[in-house]
């Protein structure tokens, strides 16, 4: 049994080589990164706001990235390309999480009081 899980195993590993992540993917994973974080850097500093902040850099990042790939769609030869829509978005999802998680949670400090007594 162990000898047919094992065959079973190494006969998907040959269908995995399609699943790589293209150079074009990357920039928009970037570019997304980079406007949600801008985003939320401007609507946090405005408004004091980590809810409002994170939609609004994550929206963002969505709208931009869906504005791309309709411009892209209009070209010749060219087509609406769901896969950079969604790591354009998903870029901003990680900016904007990783920012979310960090700002904000300044813990108060306590000072002690001494009582200088003679």
């Amino acid at each position: 049994m162990r000898f047919f899980v094992f065959i079973l195993i190494l006969s998907f590993t040959g269908l995995c080589g399609a699943q790589t992540i293209s150079a074009d993917d990357k920039l928009h994973f970037g570019a997304g990164a980079l406007i949600s974080a801008s985003t939320y850097t401007v609507v946090y500093v405005t408004t004091k706001n980590k809810k409002k902040a994170f939609w609004y850099s994550l929206g963002a990042s969505a709208l931009a990235g869906l504005a791309k790939e309709v411009y892209d769609s209009g070209k010749e030869h060219n087509r609406f390309d769901t896969g950079e829509w969604g790591a354009t978005t998903l870029g901003g999802l990680t900016a904007s999480t990783t920012i979310n998680l960090f700002v904000g949670n300044k813990k108060k400090r306590r000072t002690a009081k001494i009582a200088l007594v003679n």
